[in-house]
């Protein structure tokens, strides 16, 4: 049996044995919920998409030069990391956009409290 709790509902949005939602009482617990959090609409963040990392001692990161080819602890196709605020929300793939690269989430990693 599993409790609502473990997946970190808030208690206000747990529901009563034996109501069922409906599709209005989803429309207004999305506006609600929008409606709340409109006070940090305008907060910034930083978002950093990691795709991998590599060690150097300085003297070689002083021997780099342009088109040096630089091995990551990643392979092809392995799944990117998402960081918000330094701290590890998602990861994702690395996609092509008109002539950008970008990210799609294909996984959001669940806080550890």
């Amino acid at each position: 049996m599993s409790d609502d709790s473990d997946r970190g509902l808030p208690l206000d949005e747990l529901q009563p044995q034996g109501r069922r939602r409906d599709d209005r009482d989803d429309q207004v617990s999305t506006a609600q919920s929008a409606a709340d959090l409109e006070a940090v609409f305008d907060v910034p963040v930083r978002i950093s998409a990691v795709l991998g990392h590599s060690r150097l001692h300085v003297s070689d990161l002083l021997k780099l030069a342009s088109g040096t080819v630089l091995e990551l602890d990643r392979k092809v196709g392995e799944a990117i990391d998402i960081y918000v605020n330094d701290r590890l929300v998602a990861r994702g793939e690395v996609v092509l956009v008109e002539d950008k690269l970008g990210v799609t989430m294909t996984e959001i990693i669940k806080a550890e409290r």
